[in-house]
This record gives structure tokens, C-alpha cells and sequence, in this order.
């Protein structure tokens, strides 16, 4: 698998996800096997007017040797500056976000509007790439709704204009993250170019990842929202689709340890205050499925120390023995 002149020996990539995705999550997720990542998305205006706010938030982790930046807006010649501050962080590669369904973004001009605006993309792919030296991708949905399905259309235009992978979520953007992620038209999409196509939408395990490849023959996958209080699943997908090799989920204990590591990681990089507001949402999804979970979140939800949060994770691994 490549992406212009970047080498991957494994498939499963992280997903860009906003208020998600930060240096402490994709850490993890690097050191449990993704292959590649993706910053949260940057707005072009905003990096390109100094915001500190986006510096941060395109600042990669040591272990990201393989990652993109990601920007997000609707004028080409801005967009193109921004990537060229992009490259003051060291990405990989660049991204471009077509497809995020967000009100702020999508109603902007931003994101999965330009689903609507086929032209207008291709000038914005064209613009980024003739900026940089590194390759550029761009993120997309299935279409706008049901009765514009155009993602087939989209990038045989990003590929024209120089696209060098595209990432497809198989849904559109009023569906938003609602049913189910049509695989067709990604399989549609990975026949109409000759770029990389990487399949995003409804992998969580194993045996979603292998249907995914399976049905639609893209290069690589894309986890996300699979991935919330979930790390370990880029260990197993790689284990089983490269080895087919079943590695079993780690135990209660495990991944109480690894919830704390996370959070403590979000604490280097952010201070203890945030960090411990952020570790609630993490916590949710770490401790789901589990005997007294919904007691645990709610104790969760008003922590303002590691300390405490060490005490309660102490209590949920003695409770689900």
C-alpha cells in the first residue's frame, strides 16, 4: 500500500476526528499498530491568520512518522497557503476535508458541502497540490444526500487535479453518522480511479475490517469512531487480516490500564484541568458494557484529578472481577 511515495506495511489507518483524534489518541493508536493518522481538521483561514489554537492541534506525536494535516475551507489559493504552513509541522501528507457533515463546516462553504460544488474541488485539490511537495488526499462522503450521490464523479475530478489517495465514508451527508455505511460505492469509487481508495464507515473489529476489503476492494481502512475506548483495534485487524491470526480482547485490566495511560498522556499535552474534562467523554466508551457502568460515568463525569480518576478505575476492575 502507498500513498504517492509513503509505504505502509499494514492497512488500518485512524480516522481524523474531531475533539477525538488528538496527539494523545493517535499516539495510542500508533503504538497499538496504526499504520497512519490523521490531525483533527484545521481550519485554512484560520492557520493562515495565525490562530495558536491550530498550531497545536496540527502538532504531530513523536511516533507519528506517518501522518497528515488536515485543513478544512472553500478558497483555493487559501487553502493552498495553508498546506505550506502545514509543512512547518512535518506532515506526511496532506488532507483535505471534503466530507465532515458538521453544521459550522458543512453550512461554510467547508467540509462535505463540497459535495455540491464538484468543480470548486478539483480547483482546491489542484491549488494544494501545485503548493507542496508531499501528497495530498482528500476525505469524502458518499454525496450530499440520497439524491446526489456523486462520490464516483468526485474523485475521478481530485484525481485529475492530483490527488494522491481518497478516503470515502460511505454515507452521505444528511445521513451523517445515522444506518449503515453503503460499501458499493466505495467499491464503485476504487473501479473509477487509479489512485488508493481507503474504505471508512462502520469497521470496529476483525471481522468488519475483512468485509469491508472483502466487498469493496479498497487499499486501506479507515477506523473511527471503532476506535473510541477501543485502541487495541488496530493490533487485531492487523493480526487477523495479515496473519489471520485471532488476538483475544485484553482484560478488564488491561484496558483500565490503558485508559489511564491515555489520560495521562491528554494530561502531559494539555494540563490536568482539560485533560480531566476530556478523560469524561474517553471514559464513556472505555467503560462501556461493563457491570455498574453507568454508576462509574456518572462518578466519571465529575472527577477534576488523576487521582481520582485512578481511585474509581481501581473500583470498576474490583466490582467486574
Amino acid at each position: 500500500m502507498k500513498i504517492g511515495d509513503l509505504e505502509f506495511n499494514n492497512i488500518a489507518f485512524l480516522a481524523p476526528m474531531a475533539g477525538i483524534a488528538d496527539m494523545a489518541f493517535r499516539e495510542l493508536c500508533v503504538n497499538f499498530g496504526a499504520a497512519y493518522t490523521v490531525t483533527e481538521m484545521v481550519s485554512s483561514k484560520g492557520l493562515v491568520m495565525g490562530d495558536k489554537k491550530s498550531a497545536l492541534l496540527l502538532t504531530l506525536a513523536p511516533n507519528e512518522k506517518t501522518a497528515g494535516a488536515q485543513i478544512f475551507g472553500d478558497d483555493p489559493q487559501i487553502m493552498a497557503q495553508a498546506a505550506v504552513k502545514c509543512l512547518e509541522f512535518n506532515p506526511a501528507a496532506i488532507d483535505i476535508n471534503m466530507g465532515c457533515p458538521a453544521p459550522k463546516v458543512a453550512m461554510n462553504g467547508g467540509g462535505a458541502s463540497l459535495m455540491k460544488n464538484p468543480q470548486l474541488a478539483g480547483e482546491i485539490m489542484r491549488a494544494v497540490s501545485s503548493a507542496v511537495d508531499i501528497p495530498v488526499t482528500a476525505k469524502l462522503r458518499k454525496g450530499w444526500d440520497d439524491e446526489s450521490v456523486n462520490a464516483v464523479q468526485m474523485a475521478q475530478i481530485l484525481e485529475q487535479n492530483g490527488a494522491a489517495a481518497i478516503a470515502l465514508h460511505g454515507r452521505t451527508r444528511k445521513e451523517m453518522y445515522s444506518g449503515k455505511a453503503d460499501l458499493d460505492i466505495i467499491a464503485a469509487v476504487k473501479q473509477a480511479v487509479d489512485i488508493p481508495v481507503i474504505g471508512n464507515g462502520d469497521v470496529v473489529d476483525e471481522q468488519s475490517a475483512a468485509i469491508m476489503l472483502e466487498k469493496t476492494n479498497c487499499d486501506a481502512i479507515m477506523i473511527g469512531r471503532g476506535a473510541l475506548g477501543n485502541p487495541w483495534v488496530f493490533q487485531k485487524i492487523n493480526a487477523y487480516l495479515g496473519e489471520c491470526r485471532v488476538i483475544p480482547d485484553p482484560s478488564l485490566t488491561q484496558k483500565m490500564a490503558v485508559m489511564l495511560r491515555h489520560i495521562e498522556k491528554i494530561i502531559e499535552y494539555k494540563g490536568e484541568y482539560t485533560a480531566m474534562r476530556e478523560a469524561r467523554h474517553h471514559a464513556a466508551y472505555y467503560t462501556k458494557g461493563l457491570r455498574g457502568g453507568a454508576k462509574f460515568r456518572a462518578e466519571i463525569s465529575g472527577v477534576e484529578t488523576f487521582e481520582q480518576l485512578m481511585e474509581i478505575t481501581q473500583r470498576i476492575i474490583k466490582e467486574n472481577e
